[in-house]
């Protein structure tokens, strides 16, 4: 990517930032890049990866948990709490 990469980073979606990172990875892991090409991608990789965590965390604070009343039935809904 280019030197605008962090402004196109931030316009992926989760499924093409993770795309991207795993490209990203299978390449490094060859040894096809030269060292400056390597460094470039690890640092893309690094902004990919902090772009699929936020992606997650978005994700995760907009999941609801079904409460369950007394007759088994749903009864509402309350904020994930993964703990």
């Amino acid at each position: 990517m280019s030197g605008t990469a962090g402004d196109t980073i931030e316009g992926l979606s989760f499924e093409q930032a993770l795309q991207r990172l795993e490209a990203i990875v299978r390449k490094l892991e060859a040894g096809e890049a030269s060292l400056e090409e390597s460094i470039g991608l690890y640092e893309e990789g690094t902004k990919l990866k902090r772009q699929c965590e936020a992606k997650l965390a978005q994700a995760q604070a907009r999941i609801e948990k079904i409460q369950v009343g007394a007759d088994g039935q749903a009864a509402g809904v309350a904020p994930f709490d993964p703990s």
